[in-house]
């Protein structure tokens, strides 16, 4: 790697060509050369147009090292696979010539529209490798090859080849890749060695430098000018960018922080005795992007670097050369960490960007989606949720109609109170297999890293600002090997069962998270997700199934859904995102049957002081009706409930109405308290309206508007109108005016569909508990509902949103069994689902809020 120049993103695969050359003269036709003095696939940059790119598109650099000119006529590019056997997948013809000591640069595909355009390319191809994995060839021949898997140094046909990542076929042993696409890194050799060593003749360069014939590697300068001494707030400015970019600088400071390891490959430098309470208009600290030098220096240093200034996607940052730092021995005094208030705007964070912070104040955990991934979480700053005194960051459309002024600045308040505390690394721990065995950091077993838990900074941290997101850095790359380094603590919230909602009768939700018992390996065309050891977890696509890969694994998600049912101490509990086993030429109940067996088997706890027992008979289920609609989803909706306190009046209805042609119909069916007079009746209609992903763009509507309520709000909107129609249906035909609507609504609480339901009559039950049920994209809010009746709403004795599931980090679900070298799960409620359950008590005959005697 080239040391001056500066850092980039951090996705990259591998696309390589390779191209011999000859002693003649003239250009050179294709045969082998030795090592050193051929030609060589110089750089792979395999992340063009993806989140972060650096370029819109792919590339794949040549160098020729021999002092003749080389052909590539006749030649190709070829790429395979990380696991293929057969001849590549892919293969583009090379024409063009590569000077003698130069390079050629081969254009390739893209991911998207991400980054700036390439420098002109000597050829324009389609070459699209993987960003992560696989084998890229250079061949001196037109046909697809077939190589042996493991080292291949000695073919031929192979001018050069590159294995990257996980792949199968290299030379001696793979090279490191990029974590994945949204990691922009290219794959690059260190001065044009070529040992037949993918994994020491390749490292990552974060700033991939293109070079076609007639170029220089950028970074060489011809010319050299003496650097300009400047104080890191000079470097930094009052901007958002350095006034410096490009130019040669030097500067001293005292080591802050240091990341030898996880990507990162440098270190943090503070102005001596900067800091504390002080204000700032220019931040006096700074990012030093210089793999060569991290190793040399350690916290508390006082050093003296020489590097090129520039802007790293927003973070400035000086790269320093080998040879570019040097230790002290003068005396330093020390940097303060900052006190300060947390900064509410961009403009204010950039004046402490890179500084040692003691964040002061309340903190609340309020993402831990990304931490199974890459080692981070979301803060919130303060002790409430941002609206209303809650816990967590709520989705505006959950608190606010979806458009509204007062969403907007719901949005606004989140931006301005959260922050990511992050690992110091850009390890995927999910996309690359070395990092699956590495601990994650923040998460041990039995832990509780739960959104809406009070954070205590025990540490200090640095403020920085990576991937569009203002970041807070432990000191070094943490890991859940150094626990002792993690900056913070985390309150405990957990609870091991809801809050006594009271009532003669107690109603539940619950999304049971795609809960098949047809597993992936009973059909044909499944692919999966697998575990660390590549052994399959849960189905990815190709085939009907949408749960476990196989009978071990449904055993385990069967074990938390158990747990957590029996836990709600519900008597009726509608389901959402079961299997339909019709779609697999079974009674359509057999899923939801042994789910019961499953359920009856756990239930080892009494009742609630209604007699409820325990063992085999404790559960049923609500059977199918006669009338099935004719094309229905491979995922359902059911009732069960315990027979000791209610009991089925009359058969189950689904209604059949084309409002629910894209999504799964309502279930309707009639309860009586198992003891208690016939006008005890109640109705209760399970729904689950159609999602919010993959709009259309036809004009119907259903575009995703960005207000915040996805794509398909008009097809929810008349779902919810028939839903109320049904639901009138189902009081005349039941004799009863208590009517309870539960499930799964893909609608947050302020949104059109649930006006729709509000305008009619329907009280939203959840919004009195304060909770929500689902966390998305650092969001909370609910999607889970259960709305009564008016005449319903004044019998309910209690409400509560069980928070087990969408407040629990991932790595605890049965779906990430063994992805770490950590095992995180465990057969008890918590992450049984990603939605939480909600349970309501109702008193239809007594003293309200207690049970009948």
């Amino acid at each position: 790697m080239n040391a001056s120049r500066t850092r980039a993103g951090l996705c990259l695969a591998a696309c390589t060509t390779l191209i011999a050359a000859s002693a003649a003269a003239g250009p050179a036709m294709a045969a082998p050369a030795a090592d050193g003095d051929g030609i060589v696939i110089n750089e792979a940059y395999l992340s063009g147009g993806s989140a972060n790119a650096v370029y819109q598109d792919k590339f794949v650099e040549l160098y020729n090292g021999s002092a003749s000119p080389v052909t590539l006529d006749g030649w190709t590019l070829q790429y395979r696979s990380a696991t293929g056997t057969a001849a590549s997948n892919t293969s583009v013809a090379l024409s063009g010539t590569v000077p003698a000591h130069g390079h050629f640069l081969v254009g390739g595909g893209s991911n998207g529209g991400n980054g700036a355009e390439l420098p002109a390319p000597d050829l324009a191809t389609s070459f699209n490798p993987s960003g992560s994995q696989g084998t890229i060839v250079l061949s001196n021949q037109a046909d697809r090859l077939t190589l042996p898997t493991g080292s291949v140094t000695d073919n031929a046909a192979v001018v050069d080849l590159l294995g990257y990542g996980s792949s199968n076929t290299f030379e001696t042993a793979a090279a490191t890749a990029p974590a994945g696409n949204s990691d922009p890194k290219s794959l690059e050799r260190a001065d044009h060695a070529d040992t037949d060593n993918n994994a020491a003749d390749f490292t990552l360069n974060a700033a991939p430098s293109p070079t076609a014939s007639g170029g220089t590697d950028p970074g060489t300068d011809p010319d050299p000018v003496d650097p300009v001494t400047a104080s890191i707030a000079e470097i930094q400015g009052t901007g958002d960018s350095t006034a410096l970019a490009g130019q040669l600088v030097t500067t001293r400071g005292v080591v802050t922080a240091t990341y030898p390891t996880g990507g990162y490959d440098g270190y943090y430098i503070q102005t001596p005795g900067t800091g504390g309470d002080s204000g700032s208009t220019a931040s006096s600290g700074l990012f030093i992007y210089s793999a060569a030098t991290v190793s040399d220096v350690r916290v508390g240093d006082y050093v003296e670097v020489t590097g090129t200034a520039g802007e790293f996607y927003g973070l400035t940052q000086l790269s320093v050369p080998a040879g570019g730092a040097t230790v002290l021995d003068e005396p330093a005094e020390a940097v303060k960490p900052l006190t300060v208030a947390w900064p509410a705007t961009d403009a204010q964070r950039e004046a402490y960007e890179g500084m040692l912070w003691d964040p002061q104040g309340r903190w609340t955990l309020a993402d831990n989606y990304s931490l199974n991934g890459y080692g981070e979480l979301g803060l919130a700053f303060g002790t409430s949720r941002l609206v209303r005194g809650a816990t967590t960051l709520p989705q505006a459309t959950d608190v606010a109609p979806a458009g509204s002024t007062k969403a907007a600045a719901v949005e606004t308040e989140n931006l301005a109170r959260s922050v990511t505390l992050d690992d110091g690394s850009t390890a995927n721990y999910l996309g690359a297999d070395q990092n699956k065995d590495v601990p994650l950091p923040y998460l041990a077993r039995g832990s509780q890293v739960r959104v809406g838990a009070p954070v205590d900074f025990i540490g200090n941290v640095i403020l920085d600002y990576r991937h569009d997101a203002w970041r807070f850095q432990p000191l070094t790359r943490l890991t859940g090997a150094n626990t002792a380094d993690q900056p913070v603590a985390f309150g405990k919230t957990r609870t091991s069962h809801p809050e006594d909602v009271g009532g003669d009768v107690k109603i539940g939700t619950f999304n049971v998270l795609n809960y098949f018992t047809t597993t992936g390996d009973q059909l044909s065309g499944c692919s999966f997700y697998t575990d660390r050891d590549g052994q399959p977890v849960t189905v990815r696509s190709g085939c009907e199934a949408r749960g476990a890969a196989k009978a071990a694994n449904l055993q385990r998600q069967q074990a938390k859904i158990v747990a957590a049912i029996n836990g709600l101490d519900a008597d009726v509990v509608s389901l959402e995102e079961i299997e339909n086993s019709a779609a697999f030429g079974q009674d359509r109940d057999s899923a939801l049957a042994e789910l019961v067996d499953a359920l009856n088997a756990g239930a080892t706890k009494p009742g609630h002081g209604k007699g409820h027992g325990k063992g085999p008979k404790t559960w049923e289920y609500i059977p199918t009706p006669a009338a099935v609609p004719a094309d229905e989803d491979v995922i359902r909706t059911a009732f069960i409930y315990r027979k000791a306190a209610v009991k089925p009046a009359g058969p189950s209805v689904i209604l059949d109405d084309q409002a629910f042609s894209n999504a799964r119909p309502p279930l309707a069916q009639a309860f009586t308290a198992a003891r208690g007079p016939k006008h005890d009746s109640f109705v209760a209609i399970v729904n689950h309206f159609k999602s919010k992903g993959s709009g259309p763009s036809d004009g119907s509507g259903n575009e995703d508007t960005g207000d915040g309520q996805g794509a398909w709000n008009a097809a929810r909107v008349q779902q919810a109108t028939a839903l109320v129609d049904f639901a009138e249906q189902m009081k005349r035909r039941a004799k009863t005016t208590q009517v309870l609507l539960t499930g799964d609504f893909n609608s947050y609480t302020q949104e059109d569909p649930m006006q729709v339901l509000y305008a009619a009559g329907y009280v939203d039950l959840g919004s009195r508990t304060g909770k929500q049920s689902y966390l998305f994209a650092g969001r909370t809010g609910s999607l889970d509902h259960v709305l009564a009746s008016r005449a319903t709403a004044s019998n309910v004795s209690g409400v509560d949103i069980w928070d087990i599931n969408a407040d629990e980090p991932i790595a605890l679900e049965y779906s990430r069994y063994n992805y770490n070298v950590t095992d995180f799960y465990a057969p008890d409620p918590y992450r049984a689902s990603d939605h939480d359950p909600l349970v309501v008590g109702l008193d239809l005959g007594g003293k309200k809020g207690h049970p009948r005697k």
